[in-house]
């Protein structure tokens, strides 16, 4: 197995190539999280393995509740499965909270100021009030919490770990937060080593071919537990050793092929570039340093085969998207043309239509 069958793998297990899943859910489940500090590009991240999809699909599974946007694994937004979220937010809590307190103290906040705010916030969301951060901020500045230095993220993310908030409704084109026992009331919880099992299983089978050094950097949990949890599905899973790594997967009889070059557009943030700490089957350095800036924003890229071989952006003007696109290399008229109808499909999806700057 080399580098070119890893970024293949990835694709169709990542549902990109050939997906077979029917509903948001299912892909957010299956891939365990989706990043999505970045909101209007995580809905593309479910929808472009999402054939048929719009945003409005996208938009009403976050909506009801079906899928939960909070903080989750490495401290950062991520879209979770309603029926996963209360295992993962204890799985990954202690690491959170662990990375978070030098900067907490810091900012003053102790536990007794964490325990106050939360109470200010489960009284606001109660009942079902869906509150944007704006509004949020405004009460609890009336409690006497200031935001100097972002200290009011700081109290949500507190509130998100300790599974009292997630994401609401949103309302009037902005994200609210609202309770998440009113979110999901189904609570599904195990004991932290089946967690880091069940984590790890879907991990594996929905990254692969990933190695141990991908998952501890996806999940964001201790080198010890990551380790364990190899051992623990290892026997269910195939591995093969290519320069210096070990990789995982789940079993192939043989490797895919593509019936045809097949060129995606993918967000800023999406999982087939960020979920990986070593990058180089999909991108040499020379690439990584364009598509992934210093500050670490993930720019949206484009996929050829596999291989990211350019970026892009959008810019929304009513009903148009005036796409920009930059290539690593010279594409072939080919190419070229995929990358536009990927741009069209993209517009479809938002429900506009693309204006190209060469027509």
């Amino acid at each position: 197995m080399d580098l070119d069958d890893i970024a293949l793998l990835r694709l169709f297990n990542q549902q990109i190539a050939a997906p077979v899943l029917k509903t948001v859910n299912e892909i957010v489940s299956w891939l365990g999280a989706v990043q999505a500090q970045d909101y209007n590009m995580s809905e593309w991240a479910v929808g472009v393995r999402l054939p048929g999809s719009t945003v409005n699909t996208i938009k009403s599974a976050i909506n009801s509740g079906e899928i939960i946007r909070t903080h989750v694994l490495r401290p950062t937004w991520h879209l979770v499965s309603a029926a996963d979220i209360y295992w993962m937010l204890e799985l990954s809590a202690p690491q959170i909270k662990s990375l978070a307190r030098s900067r907490e103290k810091e900012l003053g906040l102790t536990e007794t100021a964490f325990s106050r705010s939360n109470s200010i916030i489960e009284k606001a969301l109660r009942d079902n009030q869906h509150l944007t951060r704006e509004e949020l901020v405004k009460l609890l500045a009336a409690a006497g919490f200031s935001n100097d230095n972002n200290r009011i993220s700081h109290i949500l993310m507190r509130a998100e770990i300790e599974g009292i908030i997630a994401n609401g409704s949103i309302k009037n084109g902005k994200q609210t937060y609202a309770l998440l026992a009113e979110r999901v009331s189904d609570k599904k919880t195990m004991n932290r080593d089946e967690a880091v099992v069940e984590l790890a299983q879907r991990y594996f089978t929905s990254h692969g071919p990933a190695t141990l050094r991908d998952f501890i950097w996806w999940s964001g949990l201790p080198v010890k537990d990551c380790r364990l949890a190899i051992e623990s599905i290892k026997l269910s899973f195939e591995s093969e050793v290519t320069g210096d790594e070990t990789y995982f997967f789940a079993p192939f009889k043989i490797v895919p092929k593509l019936e045809k070059k097949q060129v995606v557009l993918l967000p800023a943030f999406d999982e087939f570039i960020i979920s990986y700490k070593n990058r180089s089957a999909s991108m040499p350095f020379e690439n990584h340093i364009r598509a992934v800036l210093i500050n670490g924003i993930f720019r949206p890229v484009i996929v050829h085969n596999g291989k990211v071989i350019g970026i892009w952006k959008r810019i929304l003007k009513n009903d148009y998207v005036f796409p920009e696109t930059e290539y690593f290399g010279a594409p072939d008229k080919t190419t070229k043309k995929q990358v536009n109808e990927s741009l069209e499909h993209y517009a479809q999806f938002l429900g506009k239509k693309v204006v190209f700057a060469d027509k």
